[in-house]
């Protein structure tokens, strides 16, 4: 019981991360390839502040939010410029940019050797150590989460969005600035995750840089495609399928040599079979053109 209620909490972290990748992709139509790396500034940010400062992780969410919003202004730069497969590229560079940083800044992140000993969170003194309570944590989060996407998506400000994903240079004449709403939506995914990243880390208790490589950005795409582009259920669909369907490997006792690659290959199946039959997703609204 404790397991399965852990592979809950991995989902609902997923599902933040999922849902606020879809604004992006889904909603905009903007190719990205970097979201794990908003993730890893959440995560980082909020752990060297517990580790380094003893503050408490109720800051860390504030804090990590806030530079990974920041963050996601300055990957929004390329937005501005690029389109398509360049833009696509650029987000990617994005990525490993911010991995090599969590890599290789040794005095400040611990480099490959990670930060042991996250302290989990409390609320009125009693510390959140049972997998239960923090998956009711994490519910708590999904559904503030669900709730602001919602409201942004199924708002006017969503509209231009979906505007802007079918044609730009129509909603540019007439006189929308789209620069702002780009510029906006990447902000917006980028605070998202990083609140999944603080998530992840008060609740594993250990961070290395090997949890926010590209191929976790490619996952979490994943996720958004398979559950269905531009609509949020969708993304609770394909985080918790991608989430728990590659658990039951483990129940059919193969080493681990063999799930780890068995369980890409299913990842990359589920992909072409969705681009054959289905590629706007399960519940997709949107397909790349």
């Amino acid at each position: 019981m404790e397991y399965f209620i852990h592979i809950l909490v991995i989902a609902g972290i997923y599902i933040i991360l999922t849902m606020s990748l879809n604004l992006i992709v889904g909603y905009t139509g903007l190719p990205a390839l970097g979201h794990a790396a908003f993730s890893c500034i959440g995560a980082y940010t909020s752990a060297i502040l517990a580790l380094r400062l003893g503050l408490s992780p109720w800051i860390g969410i504030l804090a990590g939010i806030f530079l990974a919003v920041i963050t996601g202004l300055i990957s929004s730069f390329p937005a501005l410029r690029l389109k398509g497969d360049y833009l696509a590229l650029a987000t990617l560079g994005f990525n490993v940019i911010v991995y090599g940083i969590a890599k290789n800044w040794v005095s400040l992140t611990r480099g490959p050797m990670g930060l042991p000993g996250i302290p989990s969170f409390s609320i009125f003194g009693f510390s959140i150590t049972e997998t239960w309570k923090y998956l009711i944590l994490v519910l708590f989060f999904d559904i503030i989460s669900f709730i602001f996407l919602w409201r942004i998506t199924s708002s006017p400000f969503g509209r231009l969005l979906k505007g802007i994903r079918e044609d730009e240079k129509a909603i540019q004449i007439l006189g929308v600035n789209t620069v702002k709403y780009k510029v906006v939506v990447f902000m917006v995914g980028a605070g998202f995750a990083g609140l999944s990243g603080v998530l992840y880390a008060h609740y594993i208790t250990f961070i290395d840089p090997s949890s926010f490589t590209v191929m976790e950005s490619i996952t979490i795409l994943l996720m958004v495609i398979f559950g269905g582009m531009a609509n949020l259920y969708g993304s609770i669909i394909g985080a918790i399928s991608l989430v728990v369907l590659p658990e039951v490997l483990r129940f059919l006792g193969l080493p681990s040599s063999v799930a780890a690659p068995l369980r890409q290959m299913i990842y990359g199946l589920l992909l072409v079979i969705l681009m054959l039959k289905r590629p706007q997703g399960i519940l997709g609204e949107y397909r790349f053109r």
